[in-house]
């Protein structure tokens, strides 16, 4: 009855296009807060879920390495990546508060209620503006990103302004109340704005420049302080999304809606692992292993049971009919089972176990065939 009345309200501003995933999404966003409290340094950034079905929620970024697909707003732990909170991006929303997605996004996952007070949160120039961060700043939140100049409220004055003929660690600030703006010459000029921060309190970084007779020699300059800060502490969404990536379960799909299905477990699965890894520190399995153990007890099956075997005789037989002899030597093959168990390396071989039906090397120097059997 519920989903019915959902469609029924589709071009209304009531109508939620994501009522058929609503029930997992609150699921999923509420175990993400109830299981984990970040530390002090979190970060928001943009996530990319390809897809190429057309829908009125797929967003092109032509900055991005995925440029079509689902986009998500995410609040990650910097620290190890852990996904606090996201949103899914489903159009212009019809109750904006008029400032901007930027700012509506951002004030969306940044909950008080839950967070508390005292955290650090670091974004990039699509997010950083005056308003965002002196608001921010009155709930007891400091903010520290890169910002454009062209920036509402942002000062534009040619007096602190950086030229292409300033050397390396060049530095200018303008402060405005609790804001710092700050203009650091690198290859670039790199402009950052913070509540956090000083200005500068003595840092370097070693640079790479080619002396005068054409040499390349490393040397220590000058660096303010929101620039290193911001570097270190703003890949906590880039880090999730990349231990995501190790082991997604996300295919090619016709329906919108499972690629995001799909994405959610690998939401799900990632930050288990990541609490997994923080709670036994050096004593933490692999991530493979985790996630093998947890697909294993959701089935309801182990992972230490060996596959069946059959009665019969236990010979090495070729994998496939070798009809074409210029291709015998690799044509039907397959990953050795003991090398992955044991060797932990994929090694591919033309012969299986005629009765248990596994590739096994049979070579003079490792002869997996027997080995796997004498185990069983």
């Amino acid at each position: 009855m519920k989903i019915w009345s959902m469609m029924q309200k589709k071009g209304t501003p009531q109508h939620d296009k994501l009522f058929c995933l609503r029930p997992l999404l609150d699921t999923l966003t509420t175990a993400c807060k109830a299981h984990y409290h970040p530390r002090q340094n979190i970060s928001i950034n943009e996530r990319m879920v390809t897809t190429k079905v057309y829908t009125g929620m797929t967003q092109f970024m032509k900055a991005k390495p995925t440029k079509w697909g689902f986009k998500l707003f995410v609040l990650a732990d910097s620290m190890n990546g852990y996904t606090i909170d996201f949103a899914v991006y489903t159009g212009k929303s019809q109750f904006a508060s008029g400032v901007g997605l930027a700012y509506d996004s951002v004030m969306s996952l940044i909950k008080p209620a839950f967070l508390g007070h005292g955290y650090h949160l670091y974004v990039d120039s699509f997010y950083t503006s005056p308003k965002l961060f002196k608001d921010l700043f009155a709930m007891k939140i400091g903010a520290c990103g890169t910002y454009r100049e062209h920036q509402k409220e942002c000062p534009r004055t040619q007096n602190n302004t950086l030229t292409k003929k300033d050397p390396r660690g060049t530095i200018r600030w303008i402060r405005d109340g609790p804001l710092v703006f700050v203009k650091w010459m690198d290859i670039r000029e790199v402009a950052v704005c913070s509540t956090i921060h000083p200005a500068f309190t003595g840092e370097t970084v070693a640079r790479r420049f080619k002396d005068q007779d054409g040499q390349w020699v490393s040397e220590n300059v000058l660096c303010p302080n929101p620039v290193t800060q911001y570097n270190k502490n703003m890949g906590g969404v880039d880090l999730s999304h990349q231990l995501i990536q190790y082991y997604t379960v996300h295919h090619k799909t016709m329906h919108w809606y499972r690629t995001l299905f799909y994405h959610f477990l690998d939401i799900a699965a990632t930050n288990a692992y990541i609490l997994h890894k923080e709670y036994y520190q050096d004593k933490a399995k692999k991530h493979r292993e985790f996630l093998e153990e947890l697909a294993a007890q959701l089935c309801g099956v182990s992972v230490a049971v060996p596959p069946s075997k059959a009665p019969g005789q236990h010979v090495p037989v070729p994998i496939a009919a070798q009809s074409d002899q210029k291709k015998r030597a690799s044509y039907g093959r397959r990953g050795c089972v003991q090398c992955r168990k044991i060797r932990e390396k994929e090694q591919s071989t033309p012969w299986k176990c005629k009765v248990c039906d596994v590739a096994l090397c049979v070579i003079a120097d490792r002869n997996c065939f027997e080995v796997w059997h004498e185990d069983q």
